[in-house]
């Protein structure tokens, strides 16, 4: 009689440690602040006149910064922004709500057509597993674009 063999499968395991005290996170309680941590992101500074960079930062219930993650690489004139791949950082860090950011590398930081379908896209998908999305920023070296603050986002 010959023997059955066990399946090899993938475990996968989930742990979160972070090296920042919570007393010591950044709040974030406007769009400047957003803005003053994507401006300080190194990545974000070296590249954000060169090409499309996107970025989440993850925060918990306090609205105090849990992570910041690159999202996406692109070009000149667009990045491919999977949403899927920002909401499973914030599931893996408890992340209550996150904010999504991105550059324009030619200085305008009006939202294109596009931006906003990927706003509205990001919002629904991150209310299904009741993450709220608090904010879309479109950022230049020079300025920035708040979906909040021009009444685009609920």
């Amino acid at each position: 009689m010959e023997k059955l063999k066990t399946p090899v499968v993938p475990l996968v395991k989930i742990h979160y440690q972070s090296k920042v005290k919570p007393s010591e996170r950044k709040q974030i309680r406007t769009a400047q602040d957003v803005y003053d941590i994507m401006l300080a992101e190194e990545e974000m500074a070296q590249n954000i006149d060169y090409k499309e960079l996107a970025f989440a930062i993850y925060l918990n219930q306090s609205s105090k910064v849990l992570s910041v993650m690159k999202l996406a690489e692109g070009g000149i004139t667009s990045t491919e922004v999977d949403i899927r791949i920002a909401l499973q950082g914030a599931l893996l860090l408890n992340a209550t709500s996150l904010i999504f950011i991105h550059n324009h590398p030619g200085g305008e930081v009006s939202p294109s057509p596009s931006d906003i379908q990927l706003t509205n896209n990001f919002k629904d998908a991150a209310r299904l597993l009741n993450i709220r999305l608090v904010d879309h920023l479109i950022i230049s070296s020079e300025n920035y674009f708040s979906f909040v603050q021009k009444g685009m986002l609920e």
